[in-house]
């Protein structure tokens, strides 16, 4: 077992008391000595790829949702890539190159597990093998999956509605400042009714924070699994500009954390009110 049996830390009741379930699929921290011993670059290479204590300010706003956060490292094996986002140059378990089709995401080094990061290139010594990445995928990846897909069904079986909000974080886009500072995505409209974006969007507008609907980020793997509009199952990807609460140097929790929990507080808020109204005005019919 490369890692502890779940590698993933779960908060809230096992039965949900929310309609609304939230994700941290790329904060973790847990490098695991199996990728120390088998990367070629230092170890601070690959914290450009958590979305940095982004699991800090999602506890931070959360009350009794429940909420999943990964505690492997996204450079282990990430989550929102599907287990067939496997680069055959780099890793011997992968299917031939055309099979299911190079997203772009892959080809820059950024399937399911990451093999290239910029500025420092390949990752991993020797090209993985089949039974390695097999094992990240039954240790790692599919255990999380299930308990999103239990978390929302048990949430759409009580209230009639489930909505999965998957949040992340990003890099400043703009170092002017004048890019959007909240990207929400929502697979440009396939993974969510656009009742819950819009009621996003509303609390983003009311801080005055810039926002942008789908670019550059729509969302990935984990909604377009996990969606289900027409059963009541909708997810929606949140990201925001690390510079809204981590330090200067974009490393540790800063002056904007408490604003920033408050303003994600605020949204899920909402997402709950709009999931329980829309049951209340069917109910009516």
């Amino acid at each position: 077992m490369l890692l502890p049996a779940l590698s993933f830390v779960q908060h809230g009741a096992e039965q949900p008391v929310s309609p609304i379930v939230l994700s941290v699929p790329h904060a973790g921290r847990n490098y695991p000595a199996a990728l120390l011993a088998a990367i070629r670059v230092p170890i601070d290479a690959l914290m450009i790829l958590e979305d940095r204590h982004v699991d800090t300010l999602a506890l931070a706003a959360r009350t009794n949702e429940i909420l999943l956060v990964q505690q492997a490292a996204r450079a282990w094996i990430d989550l929102n890539r599907a287990e067939h986002e496997r680069d055959p140059k780099r890793d011997a378990g992968a299917a031939p190159t055309g099979q299911h089709g190079g997203s772009a995401k892959l080809r820059s080094g950024l399937g399911l597990v990451p093999s290239r990061i910029a500025g420092a290139g390949e990752i991993w010594q020797n090209r993985l093998s089949a039974a390695d990445v097999t094992e990240r995928i039954a240790v790692v990846h599919r255990p999380y999956h299930r308990a999103i897909g239990a978390a929302l069904a048990a949430a759409r079986a009580r209230f009639g509605v489930a909505v999965l909000l998957d949040i992340h974080s990003m890099p400043p886009l703009d170092p002017q400042g004048n890019a959007p500072k909240i990207v929400i995505g929502d697979r440009f409209g396939r993974s969510s009714s656009s009742r819950f974006v819009m009621r996003l969007e509303a609390e983003a507008e009311a801080t005055g924070i810039s926002h942008a609907l789908n670019a550059p980020y729509a969302g990935g793997h984990i909604l377009d699994r996990h969606a289900s509009p027409a059963r009541g199952i909708h997810a929606i990807q949140l990201e925001f500009d690390r510079s809204l609460y981590l330090d200067p140097r974009l490393d540790l929790p800063g002056a904007g954390m408490h604003r920033t929990a408050g303003l994600l507080r605020r949204m899920i808020a909402a997402l709950v009110d709009e999931a329980l109204a829309g049951q209340q005005m069917l109910a009516a019919e």
